[in-house]
């Protein structure tokens, strides 16, 4: 499968700029061009994502079981007496997470601060895109 510039850049959260800058570097393969449209080699693009996100936000030596690690700002809080929700966008990912009022207290969230959403699931849905 191969991918546009602009379809790369949504997928690595980037601008179409940086995807051209990583091809004319070599850091991402350029499959064969359609047309006059550069098209990046899907596997190859996967590759550089996963290298390029190494999933660890965390201090070295504190051992964590929670691999996706998304890195992220808070936009939103919401408290009641008892519970809390935290919205994050995380590059192009909104986050929303639901603790106890205590916890957000404690970690003193409020919007702009800097966090990383650490997402641990047995079960994961995954979609195909609409085309």
């Amino acid at each position: 499968m191969e991918y546009t510039v602009a379809e790369a850049a949504e997928l690595l959260g980037v601008s179409d700029d940086t995807v051209r800058r990583l091809a004319d570097r070599g850091d991402l393969r350029v499959g064969k061009p359609a047309g006059h449209r550069m098209m990046l080699d899907g596997v190859a693009l996967a590759r550089f994502a996963e290298e390029r996100h190494t999933g660890r936000a965390v201090a070295p030596g504190c051992p964590e079981s929670a691999r996706n690690r998304l890195p992220g700002l808070v936009t939103k809080v919401v408290k009641d007496k008892v519970m809390a929700q935290v919205d994050i966008q995380a590059g192009p990912f909104r986050i929303v997470s639901l603790m106890s009022r205590e916890a957000a207290d404690e970690l003193g969230l409020e919007p702009g601060s800097m966090v990383v959403a650490a997402v641990k699931s047995t079960n994961v849905v995954v979609e195909l895109p609409r085309t």
